[in-house]
């Protein structure tokens, strides 16, 4: 990976090797259960628990984004939100806080009472409110690849005769341009592996992960016990935590900046083990 840096509130963070995003999930119905938190207690436990691991970012979302997830109302993905931040925020002051949201109002609300990121899964598509939105708050954008919505994004997974990679790349590096010109400063790109992709697909996209380096922005991975894993080896999510280790470990080998994760010291433990194989490591 190439060094980066991002302007949190004013201060600019370097960060000079890839570093760890720890999830928590402020919903009933996420797709790993033990990724699920209730309350403000236990989500200020997690967070703790996560910086104490390694984390040198976290990401709080509050709307499912799995395949045929139920809709949640902006009011409800905000009052779950709200005492979050402010659980998280109260233990990890120092810790920048990504909220993962596609609402240009749940964003600018998140931000207003904390969070210092904006992780959106849509990149802007699905509220068109939302690049205004960051452009002004001047914050740190997640932009992830998808097409269709959490609820029909499977039935979009033709990418012609181009393949998956090159298509992606091409529709991420049209968008940050746009972004760009927004006048959208830190822009960070996720590839989207299980949103609009096949299993076949989504190792297609890790294998050419390196070529993600022609969008000349920080690539952050999200693999962490998702489906490309579970279904390959005939798993479920809760047994899924090596298979995650082995391909984040095959992401760092091919450039990853920022790896989204539930486990953050297995994860964290790749990260320094993988700097240390300098030769297969890239560092440019």
């Amino acid at each position: 990976m190439r060094p980066f840096s991002l302007n949190i509130r004013g201060k600019l963070i370097s960060y000079e090797e890839p570093v760890v995003m720890g999830i928590i999930n402020a919903t009933p119905d996420s797709f790993y259960a033990g990724s699920r938190h209730c309350g403000s207690e236990d989500i200020a436990r997690t967070a703790l628990r996560m910086a104490t691991e390694g984390a040198a970012m976290l990401d709080l979302g509050a709307y499912s984004s799995r395949p045929g997830a139920e809709d949640v109302s902006p009011r409800e993905e905000w009052e779950r939100l709200q005492p979050a931040i402010k659980a998280i925020k109260e233990v990890c002051p120092d810790i920048p806080l990504s909220v993962d949201t596609f609402r240009a109002e749940v964003a600018v609300r998140a931000i207003e009472a904390g969070a210092d990121i904006v992780n959106d899964i849509s990149g802007g598509k699905l509220d068109p409110e939302m690049v205004p939105a960051v452009a002004q708050l001047q914050v740190p954008y997640i932009i992830m690849h998808m097409r269709g919505t959490p609820q029909t994004m499977q039935k979009f997974t033709d990418y012609g005769t181009r393949g998956v990679s090159a298509t992606v790349i091409e529709e991420l590096s049209r968008r940050v341009e746009d972004l760009a010109q927004a006048g959208v400063a830190d822009i960070i790109v996720d590839p989207g592996f299980g949103f609009a992709k096949t299993t076949e697909q989504n190792f297609e996209l890790m294998q050419n992960l390196e070529a993600f380096s022609l969008l000349e922005r920080p690539v952050l991975t999200g693999i962490s016990r998702k489906s490309m894993i579970t279904r390959t080896l005939d798993i479920d999510a809760s047994e899924a935590l090596n298979g995650t280790t082995v391909l984040n470990t095959v992401a760092l080998m091919r450039g990853a900046a920022i790896l989204r994760v539930h486990d953050v010291q297995a994860a964290r433990q790749a990260v320094l083990l993988t700097s240390l194989c300098k030769p297969c490591y890239h560092s440019e």
